[in-house]
This record gives structure tokens, sequence and C-alpha cells, in this order.
């Protein structure tokens, strides 16, 4: 099969410049970040009761849940913590759980809870890692000057109603929280006094309002062939449909919201807040999917940025801005570990020539090493992996790997020539000679390698990148030293 690759030389070019081009492809296709994603087993579960005290915390929420979500299969640990106005379960899984599903059951137990207190909000539920981390920080301010005298605490619920749907749209993005402001609610201050005059109770006011402000279905109204849906609309619209609202009726006298409360729009208590250069702005946060490109995911929303202000928010007066993001530094750190990959690439060269004493002979043998780097990320690609510094890393260390079997090669072949062996036949006898060495060679530092796979715990996940790496240009390079470098020998 050797000598065979080696008489058959444009069959041996087409198959190197086929893996130059999938190396290219795949180069290209694989995700860029700064670090592999590390498998979650952590899921935890955030419960807010503003103003509420670490005791009711723990009485009213913690003990509650913690009976449903320990009926979890496969849970390994559960810790809680209470503090004020916060409720947080940290629940600790194996490695091998199926992160989605299990999010899944948490949430279903949590459903189980019987009743929360009044005024709690629902509890949130997330994995944390790496990629879940927020990138990119986006603020929304008025436009210079705030022509249109805007309130940004006020505008919390239109950034989350238009803006925020197609942040989250992106492909690779996974979730745009808003920071700052507060959810706009309407205000019903009730006077004392009138309430007296008007023999209105508070709670004659709350069962009104309960009853009035809803949408009722009322069945349907079958005609001839058409049937007809009724559906009965109470929603209050505006502030005046509040105010009109009929609390009382005494006789020909009927008593409105109005005459015994003011109304007024407001928000609620403050919880956050975001400034920027002494002004009040709104935060956004944009956080990734797991596995996704996140240069791509830059490039593509800054130009859904520039489409949301051109469309939505300088006719409103305000803009959305970038503040800052992560991603400049994997530009930065991708780049220096390509220039450090470069500058070791040369320094082989050099090296190889000190001792060879022979150009020709010298590229040979360097001639792999980008052929190899590019089966690097093939198996990268092939694995499901990312370029990442550590990923790059593991090209890197392969570089000086990936000579040492066509220095072997190129010497037994040289070995041949002495003996006055025509150049095909010595560069085929010189292959024979070693080519069992090299496969020993290269399998036993692919066998070391190996076990890193299997390691479930976070060194394993993070350093696997450097195992494929490693493994993938060596044994492309062995390919190469008994194919390519003897071919080329022959000529």
């Amino acid at each position: 099969m050797i000598e065979w690759l080696i008489r058959h030389k444009h069959t041996t070019i087409v198959a190197v410049l086929i893996l130059c081009l999938l190396g290219i492809t795949a180069a290209f296709r694989i995700p860029v970040q700064m670090i592999p994603d590390l498998e979650v087993r952590t899921i935890s579960v955030q419960t807010q009761w503003p103003g509420a005290t670490p005791q009711d915390i723990e009485k009213e929420i913690l003990i509650e849940q913690e009976e449903f979500l320990r009926t979890i299969p496969n849970l390994q640990r559960m810790e809680s913590t209470a503090s004020t106005g916060q409720a947080t379960i940290e629940l600790d899984f194996p490695y091998s759980i199926n992160v989605a599903e299990t999010l899944i059951l948490v949430n279903n137990a949590l459903t189980q809870v019987p009743n929360y207190p009044e005024n709690v909000d629902e509890p949130k539920i997330f994995a944390a890692s790496f990629s879940s981390n927020a990138f990119m920080y986006f603020r929304v301010a008025p436009v210079e000057g705030n022509p249109q005298q805007l309130d940004m605490i006020m505008m919390r619920d239109y950034i989350e109603d238009n803006v925020r749907p197609r942040m989250s749209s992106v492909a690779g993005v996974s979730q745009v929280e808003v920071s700052g402001g507060a959810e706009r609610q309407v205000r019903i201050q009730l006077d004392d006094a009138a309430l007296v005059q008007h023999n209105v109770s508070v709670a004659d006011v709350q069962r009104v309002l309960r009853a009035r402000n809803q949408d009722t279905s009322a069945g349907d109204l079958e005609q001839g062939k058409r049937l007809y849906l009724l559906r009965t609309t109470g929603r209050y619209d505006a502030l005046e449909d509040i105010g009109d609202t009929i609390i009382r009726r005494d006789g020909q006298q009927l008593v409105r919201l109005s005459d015994v409360a003011s109304i007024t729009l407001s928000h609620f208590e403050l919880r956050s807040e975001s400034w920027f250069k002494d002004n009040q702005v709104l935060s956004l946060q944009v956080q990734r999917e797991s596995g996704s490109n996140v240069i791509d995911i830059k490039y593509a929303m800054l130009d859904e940025v520039e489409r949301i202000n051109q469309e939505l928010l300088r006719p409103a007066g305000m803009e959305i801005i970038l503040n800052s993001d992560d991603v400049r530094y994997v530009e930065q750190s991708i780049s220096n570990v390509l220039v450090n990959l470069f500058i070791g690439a040369v320094f082989a060269t050099l090296v190889m020539y000190a001792f060879m004493r022979t150009f020709r002979g010298t590229m040979m043998a360097v001639i792999g090493i980008p052929i190899c780097t590019l089966a690097g990320f093939i198996g990268l690609l092939l694995l499901d992996r990312t370029i990442n510094v550590i990923s790059l890393a593991g090209i890197a260390f392969a570089l000086g790997m990936t000579l040492d079997n066509a220095i072997v090669v190129l010497e037994s072949i040289e070995h041949e020539r002495r003996q006055n062996r025509k150049p095909m036949q010595a560069a085929i006898d010189g292959v024979k000679q070693v080519w069992t060495a090299v496969l020993t060679s290269t399998l036993t530092t692919v066998l070391v390698f190996l076990p890193i796979l299997f390691i479930q715990q976070e060194a394993g996940q993070l350093y696997s990148d450097v195992a494929i790496a490693i493994s993938s240009a060596i044994v492309a390079s062995m390919i190469l030293s008994v194919t390519l470098v003897p071919l080329l020998a022959a000529q």
C-alpha cells in the first residue's frame, strides 16, 4: 500500500490537497470562544421575596421547595441559602446527567409547591456555566440632550417588549437580561375622607377592581352554519377607564373610583439601577448558547442593534450603545496563540535546517506542519469541539512532534541513498525500514493523551481539546511521513 502511494504521486497529492481543503473548511466552521464549554452539573433555583427576612424566607419558601426537590433522581447535594429578600438553592448532579431533562424535572418539582406568600416572584431556574455568563454589555440612554425629557426608569417595559425580543432572536444568543429601571404600575392612592363620605371600604375597591380587570369567555353562539365565540373584554386600556370604574351604586348616585382615589401612572419599587456618567440608563447583558461562535454573534448583534436604533429607539428619543464586550479579549487571545504558533513553526524550521544542512530536506519535513495543523482542526470539528486558547495550545504543542516522524523517515531514505540506490527505490526501502517504528511511536504518543478524553471532571473537559488536537496532528504526521515525504524524496 505504501509503495503504491509513493509510485502513484498524483493520487497521493490529490489526497493531501483534499485533506487541506477539509482542514480549511473545518477551521472556518468550528465555533470560536475563549475556553472550552464545561459540562454543567449544578442547577440553581432563585426565588425573590422583596423585604422578607431570612427567617421568613427559610420557613415559607426554602422548606417548602426542598420537600419536593429532594425527590429528583440522581440528586447528589442540595444546599440552601436564605438572605434578605431572596432564597437560593443549589442542586448538584453527576457529570453524566442530561441537563435539559434535569431542568424540566426541577421545574416540575417546583410547580408542586402548593402556595407561596403574596408578592413572591416566580422561581428562576438556571444551570450556570462559563458560556452562560454575559459577554456583551449595552446601555439604553436618551439621545444627546434628551429632547423628549424621557424618564428612563419608566422605559423598562418598552425595552422588554420591543428591544429585548429582537436582540434575543440573533442566532447564537440564549438570553438577553435587562437591568435598571422598573416595570410600570398604576398607583391608586385612596382618600380616607372620601371613602368614609361615600361609605366605601378598601375591600370594596379591591373586589371591584379584581372583578372588572379581566377578559372573560362567554361561550359561543350558533347561528345557522356559523359559530360565534363570545368574549367579554374588561381589561383596562387607559388610566381614565380605571377612574371611571363604578365602585358603588347608591340609588341614582354612582360612586366611581376617581371620587375616592387619585390614579397615577408610576412604577414598581426600584430593585436595581444603572448609571452612566451621572445619567440613569437601562442596561442589557447578552448571553450566548453553549458551543456558539462568539465572534459571529458579536457582529450579527451589532448589525441588529443598528437596525433597532434606526427603526425603534431614535424615533422614540433613545439609542442603544455598546458599553463593552469580552469578544475582543477572545480575538486578542486567539491572535496571540496564532502568532506564537507561527513563531514556533519558524524556529522549528530553523533548527531543522541547522542540523540537516539542506534546504530541500528541510522543506520536505516542515511541509507537514501546516497540513498537520489543518488535521488538528478536522479532529476538533469531528468531535464537536471549539477553537479556543486550549485547543490552539494543543496544536502548538504538536508542532515539534509532527517533525519527529518526518525526520526518522528522511534519515532512513538518506541512508538507503548512500547505498547507491535510485531515488524511487531508496524512498520505498527507506520507508519500509522504519514504518513500524513510526507507527509504534505515534500510537504510544496518542495512547498517552487518550485517557484524558474519559475524565469527566472539569480538568478532563478542559484539557480534552489538547488531547484531540495533538492526537489528530500526530496521526496526520505519521500518514504524511510514510506517503508524502518519501514521494517528495523520490523526485
